[in-house]
């Protein structure tokens, strides 16, 4: 570029022309600074050349760009006079012209330099996160029972604080810690699930002593293998969702310092995550049980939400651009009957093989499609779309009626039906419940149904102990019922109250709450011992035999969906917060948005 200017610029005029200077001494010169141009040249060049081809461009690059590619997207017309007013969230859907796929492509072309600020996000918020009076209901009744959950919270971490502290869960009947292999050498499980939880409920003392604990003790540089969905759900979400309630910065920086050590495991030939990660070396793996070497759908689908959070917090866009690409891939790969089967190869990106359940291996990746549209602030279209052609497909796949007119999902298998519905499955009554109203709006009714039928079945396999079995089964003239004794087991999972929490909510029917305060009463009876709360190793036994295990997610979970179920509406309205799998709160990302891009 440079010798094509300079060219003409030597050559102007003849060298002779020149007065007082001979032609061999002005050849000379010519001849010095036709080498000096030529050298420049290719520096210049080469530093651009260079520039484009760094790992890292995209925020080099939008320096050489022109500014109408590098603006910050606005929603909104975007006028100087409009970035000075308030920031307010639209009001109408419709009105919001930008696409949550758009934004997320705006941020990885350069998003502003702006740190995230906590005043702004809090402000962004419609009401209160704890509500007016921490959700307090004013029937007395109703008040009783939420306090006796409380109780219960409160009598699970003093056990748990007591006889495991800093170890991952506690084993209430031996009155000692239990670490397991699930979490690479992190520790202290139950902590960093109960943050929130102990926040809402109010019980400080005992929320204060966490915080210490996670501010001095969580020591993020283990060296194990860890899975990358159990780290995600319960350290991910459970410090995010403790920033965005408390503000203290110490837990955002805990969150993104670990962030950044789950990385390496999208690093596949597809970007589809491997299972299982070391967390110090970055070296990840599929679980030997896995078939084929392939990777869960509930796992590497069960990301999205933490992920995009990282990004907005951290204003690095990698953790969206890495789950958007699974999304992508996802989008492009043919589907059986429009059906998402369970494995796929991380490798080759094709599936593995066609069994497909909306309960393990399958659940949560159908809970963060919906999930991911709500916390976009229903602009994520892409998720939409995924979500609503998923469940199209489950119904004509999997939805069906027993003889005794219960309706419940079957697992398919290459088309073949198997009749049987795990607890995990039972989460769906509240997840379709809660997309009821974004579908086609001649189905908001039928979606509402059929939520409410399935929250139904899962309550009619909560007998004769009032909890459910791990799995129940509706042939051989079964109905809702465990026929197998390996099924028989509860261990103090939330899905089915979780579903009871979203119907109350959608519905106000004062059965769900009645509903809930038969589990309470179930868990008092069988699973409450000297020390804390145990699972049961067979619902159908009156005599309860304990398995010794109080899971983390009991409490960040079970007790408190319990809480939510007896609160008032507004403690962590639905309007403002998504739940993670794992029962995290995670604020709308609209707010985030309007932080940083003005209306």
């Amino acid at each position: 570029f440079f010798l094509n200017i300079a060219q003409p610029m030597l050559f102007l005029r003849e060298p002779s022309a020149l007065p007082g200077v001979s032609a061999s001494g002005m050849g000379l010169r010519l001849s010095q600074k036709f080498v000096f141009l030529l050298f420049l040249s290719g520096l210049v060049t080469l530093c651009f050349g260079a520039l484009f081809f760094l790992p890292d461009s995209v925020r080099l690059k939008r320096i050489f760009l022109s500014k109408t590619e590098t603006q910050p997207v606005t929603v909104g017309s975007g006028s100087e006079n409009d970035a000075r007013e308030p920031l307010k969230r639209p009001k109408d859907p419709e009105s919001r012209t930008e696409s949550a796929s758009a934004k997320a492509t705006s941020f990885a072309r350069g998003a502003p330099s702006e740190p995230f600020s906590y005043g702004k996000f809090k402000g962004c918020l419609l009401k209160p996160p704890l509500g007016r009076d921490s959700g307090r209901p004013a029937d007395p009744e109703t008040n009783e029972r939420r306090e006796k959950v409380k109780e219960m919270m409160k009598f699970s971490w003093d056990n748990y604080k007591s006889y495991a502290w800093g170890k991952n869960e506690l084993r209430p009947l031996t009155r000692n810690g239990h670490i397991g292999n699930m979490f690479g050498g992190l520790r202290g499980a139950s902590i960093i699930d109960s943050l929130d939880t102990l926040y809402i409920m109010g019980l400080m003392e005992e929320y204060n002593d966490a915080k210490e604990w996670v501010q001095t003790s969580l020591d993020l540089n283990s060296n194990g293998e860890a899975s990358l969905f159990e780290v995600n759900i319960r350290y991910v979400g459970g410090l995010l969702a403790a920033y965005y309630l408390t503000g203290e910065e110490m837990y955002k920086s805990k969150v993104m310092e670990l962030g950044e050590k789950l990385l390496p495991a999208f690093n596949t030939p597809t970007g589809i995550p491997r299972g299982v990660i070391n967390l110090g070396s970055g070296t990840s793996w599929s679980w030997g049980w896995a078939s084929a070497g392939s990777s869960i759908l509930a796992e590497f689908g069960t990301l999205h939400l933490e992920f995009v959070h990282l990004s907005e917090l951290s204003r690095n866009p990698i953790y969206t651009e890495k789950v958007m690409n699974i999304r992508k891939l996802l989008n492009k790969i043919e589907k059986p009957h429009g059906l998402y089967p369970n494995f796929l190869s991380p490798v080759s990106g094709n599936w593995v093989q066609h069994h497909v359940s909306i309960g393990g291996l399958g659940d949560s990746f159908y809970e963060y499609l919906i999930k991911s549209y709500l916390m976009s602030d229903k602009t994520d279209e892409d998720a939409k779309k995924m979500y609503y052609g998923a469940l199209e497909a489950i119904e004509a796949n999997l939805v069906q009626k027993s003889p005794g007119g219960l309706t419940y999902m079957a697992e398919w298998r290459g088309g073949i039906l198997d009749h049987k519905m795990g607890h995990l499955a039972c989460f769906s009554g509240g997840m379709i419940g809660i997309g009821a109203d974004d579908g086609a709006p001649e189905k908001r009714q039928h979606f509402l149904d059929l939520a409410a039928e399935i929250t139904h079945t899962c309550h009619e396999s909560y007998t004769p102990t009032k909890l459910g079995p791990e799995a129940f089964r509706f042939d051989g003239g079964g109905e809702a019922t465990a026929t197998r004794l390996s099924d028989r087991y509860y261990i103090l999972r939330p899905e089915v109250i979780e579903s009871y929490m979203y119907m109350w909510r959608l519905t106000h029917d004062p059965k769900y709450r009645e509903w809930g305060w038969e589990a309470v009463e179930a868990l008092e009876q069988h699973c409450r011992v000297e020390s804390g709360f145990s699972g049961i190793r067979d619902v159908y036994s009156m005599t309860a035999s304990h398995d010794n295990m109080q899971q983390s997610f009991f409490l960040s979970e079970t007790l408190k969906y319990l809480y939510l179920l007896f609160s008032d509406d507004d403690l962590l309205p639905l309007e403002d917060w998504v739940f993670n799998t794992e029962a995290h709160p995670l604020p709308i990302i609209q707010h985030l948005f309007l932080s940083f891009f003005p209306p």
